[in-house]
Order: C-alpha cells, then sequence, then structure tokens
C-alpha cells in the first residue's frame, strides 16, 4: 500500500453515510515519516471546508501546545478516527468509527510511529480502552507493541474550559520527555536552527 493508493481508496470509501454529507475528505496531515503521531476524533466545520485536519480554533491551539514542546507540523502527522465531518460537530457513531477504523489502521501502518497520542476521549476509548476516563487517565503511558500511546485533552475541549489547560501542559511535558527517550531524531530538524 502507498499514500496515493490509500488516499484514493479512501477518497471512493462509501462505508458509511458521511462521506454522502462532507465538503473534502480530511484524510490527515504532516510529516508521513514522522515517529510521533496524534489521533483526533474527526473533522469540524472548517476541516471539512479545508480537507485538512485540526485548522479552526482547536487546530491553532493545537499548533500552540506543539510549540511549547519545540514541535510544529513538520515533525509530527495528525489523523483521525473519521475522516468526513459528523453533521453539526456530533460525536461520530460506533458505525462511523468501525467503517472508518482501517483507513486509520493503514496510516499507522504506513508511518509506523513510535508514539501516538490520542486527543480526546473519543480517540482514546477506540484506541486504549473502552472504558477510557479522560478526566482520569490522561497522561498516563500505555505500550502497545513497540508503540507508546497516551491520551490528552482534545484542544476544543481546553477551549471550552481553561481549568484543563495546567494538566495538559504536565502532558506535553511528559510528551516531550518520552519523544527524547524513545526517537530523539524527532527533534533532529529542530536541532539544526
Amino acid at each position: 500500500m502507498t499514500w496515493e493508493k490509500l488516499y484514493e481508496d479512501n477518497m471512493r470509501c462509501r462505508k458509511c453515510s458521511l462521506c454522502e454529507t462532507r465538503t473534502n475528505l480530511v484524510f490527515g496531515v504532516g510529516n508521513t515519516s514522522a515517529k510521533v503521531m496524534f489521533i483526533g476524533e474527526g473533522p469540524g466545520q472548517q476541516e471539512d471546508l479545508q480537507g485538512v485536519p485540526f485548522v479552526g480554533a482547536a487546530g491553532k491551539l493545537l499548533d500552540d501546545m506543539l510549540s511549547i514542546i519545540d514541535l510544529d507540523r513538520t515533525q509530527v502527522y495528525i489523523a483521525n478516527i473519521v475522516k468526513c465531518r459528523p453533521p453539526g460537530n456530533r460525536d461520530p457513531l460506533a458505525v462511523e468509527q468501525d467503517a472508518c477504523i482501517d483507513w486509520l489502521r493503514q496510516q499507522v501502518k504506513l508511518i509506523n510511529p513510535r508514539i501516538i497520542v490520542c486527543l480526546g476521549r473519543i480517540a482514546a476509548k477506540r484506541l486504549l480502552d473502552s472504558d477510557f476516563a479522560i478526566t482520569r487517565q490522561h497522561g498516563i503511558w500505555f505500550e502497545r507493541g513497540n508503540v507508546h500511546m497516551m491520551a490528552m485533552y482534545h484542544p476544543a475541549a481546553l477551549l471550552r474550559d481553561d481549568t484543563k489547560k495546567p494538566d495538559t501542559f504536565f502532558d506535553l511535558k511528559s510528551l516531550q520527555k518520552k519523544i527524547l527517550e524513545v526517537c530523539p531524531e524527532t527533534y533532529a530538524p529542530l536541532d539544526n536552527i
């Protein structure tokens, strides 16, 4: 499987009804050789309009979060559980997640990340544990095979509730420490600046 073939096949996907209401497929963005991958739940309105994940207000905050730990989108890969916007920005239904999860699995297989960060409870419940409680378990590291995984609050949740920002800062610092431990080459481009 190549990136081009995966994208083309995903564009033709009709496994659920979300394809009927989307403006654009929101496939993913970033470095396809990244060792760090961020996975959210699904595209919002701005993402649907532009065809790129995390470009609205939550995307701007995600960029700011990355900059706190000296990263940017050129060093990571960002995707979502579902590739088409759920109407009204509702949570993606289980049937929609089930229909779309193989696209994400193929992306993960092509990227072969060392670290996956689940952004928000939907991604954490799907990828870490169906009983995952984001308020209690954010920032806790899990290991699946050779992949280190954690969840942190979704940037949209931080926009709605400032009280979660201090916890997120500590989660980001934990992420930075894990990157330096398992894939320090992620920072190599910034070392040359």
